[in-house]
């Protein structure tokens, strides 16, 4: 068997193990529901406007917060920012955890880039 026929497996496993890759990558990029990136998009062009153009600016700024920031992530931040503004001691937990600010400032890192890239 000649060199080429040796590696001809080789680059079989090899496509495969690239295409398994990517395919996780894209999974991870999408692991927002549809309806947590509706929320956003509404929510964000209440914001800024009710135009076809804020549709895709919205629409991209929720791709680049999901592509920075983890679903589970963004659900503990919105939670904290929901939570922070009840009144009383349960209001306080959740505006002097450090949990909850670590994951509020990571999504508003991820917001400010956004609107770099989408505004």
């Amino acid at each position: 068997m000649n060199m080429a026929g040796q590696l001809r497996p080789i680059v079989a496993v090899l496509a495969v193990l690239v295409g398994a890759v990517y395919a996780a990558r894209a999974e991870e990029a999408n692991d927002y529901p549809t309806a947590a990136r509706a929320e956003y998009v509404y929510g964000c062009m209440k914001a800024n406007g009710e135009s076809r153009q804020s549709i895709e600016q919205c629409s991209c700024s929720i791709d680049v917060v999901a592509s920075i920031v983890t679903y589970e992530r963004y659900v503990t931040a919105e939670t904290a920012l929901s939570m922070s503004q009840v009144r009383g001691n349960l209001g306080v937990q959740f505006r002097t955890s450090e949990q909850a600010n670590s994951a509020v400032n990571d999504l508003r890192r991820a917001q400010a880039e956004a609107e770099v890239r989408c505004f």
